[in-house]
């Protein structure tokens, strides 16, 4: 039986169900007062930067125009990274009674290895640089949006491990949904929560379908950038505005978005299971900051 994500992701794609902006606006609509503390409310049609969340208050030293444009890689950690996480490897009666309890199962494993890939996510979008780069303000609806966009790209890269990747992307994706519940509590949403909930389930999957048939063979170039544009960037699923700073940042996370999932592919399988990856730094095209220059 096929997991809970990937059943969705199907029947979404044959009916064509689901519409992006519509959803926003429906979820925009449930309650005005609970949702403006969890995402921005509808606005009229934005055609500037200055009106679709683009920061104007940062700065960044980027040129989006030129990034993300290297040839893609292997986002493995390197054998020596500090940053890698490894199985405990207990002995003796200490491991004994920790296999008696299926600490080592394949179940066991593939959980913790979830919980390290989904911490991998979490480290690139709650981090400022990504909205540092992009211009974006971080609010819950981009913060919520960003989530999306990487949990698709995990979720496609495992789409070449079948079955096996699969059973893996449930685990990934529980947690996932276990995060989003704790966020929209957090912000201050109690009330109506299953029904937040089941929506924002909805934008999750539109926004993976659509994330999928802009990568189809044959796809234009722009239907990525669309598409970014209407799941990140966009309030209301107006087009694309002529504004060269949004048009800038827009094609940026596209070409970012094409370009991980171009090193997604080249991250080998143990590094995909383990967690032991990381997704391109932004910290480096940032603009540093004052106390950063004295030093």
């Amino acid at each position: 039986m096929l997991p809970h994500w990937s059943r969705a992701i199907n029947h979404l794609s044959r009916t064509g169900m689901m519409n992006h902006a519509e959803s926003w606006k429906g979820l925009l609509m449930l309650r005005h007062r609970d949702f403006s503390k969890v995402a921005a409310v509808s606005a009229p049609i934005a055609t500037h930067s200055s009106e679709i969340g683009l920061s104007d208050s940062r700065s960044t030293a980027a040129n989006l125009g030129k990034i993300f444009r290297s040839k893609p890689c292997s986002l493995a950690l390197a054998p020596d990274s500090r940053l890698r996480i490894e199985e405990p490897d207990y002995e003796g009666i200490k491991r004994f009674f920790l296999k008696m309890m299926l600490f080592y199962s394949k179940q066991s494993r593939s959980i913790r290895g979830a919980n390290v890939v989904y911490q991998r996510i979490l480290s690139q979008v709650d981090k400022p640089p990504v909205y540092e780069v992009f211009n974006l303000e971080k609010t819950f609806k981009t913060t919520f949006s960003l989530l999306v966009l990487h949990m698709w790209l995990f979720l496609r890269r495992l789409k070449e491990e079948r079955k096996e990747g699969a059973e893996f992307g449930q685990y990934v994706y529980e947690i996932y949904n276990h995060d989003v519940e704790l966020r929209v509590s957090k912000a201050g949403v109690n009330l109506l929560l299953t029904k937040w909930m089941k929506d924002l389930e909805k934008i999750f999957y539109g926004n993976i379908v659509a994330y999928d048939t802009a990568m189809l063979p044959g796809t234009k170039q722009d239907e990525l950038v669309n598409a970014v544009w209407r799941n990140i960037f966009s309030e209301d699923g107006s087009p694309l505005p002529n504004d060269p700073a949004v048009q800038s940042a827009v094609q940026a996370m596209a070409r970012y978005a094409r370009r991980e999932s171009l090193c997604l592919s080249l991250t080998d399988k143990e590094a995909i299971f383990s967690g032991n990856f990381m997704f391109t730094p932004m910290k480096s095209l940032t603009k540093p900051t004052k106390d950063e220059q004295l030093k």
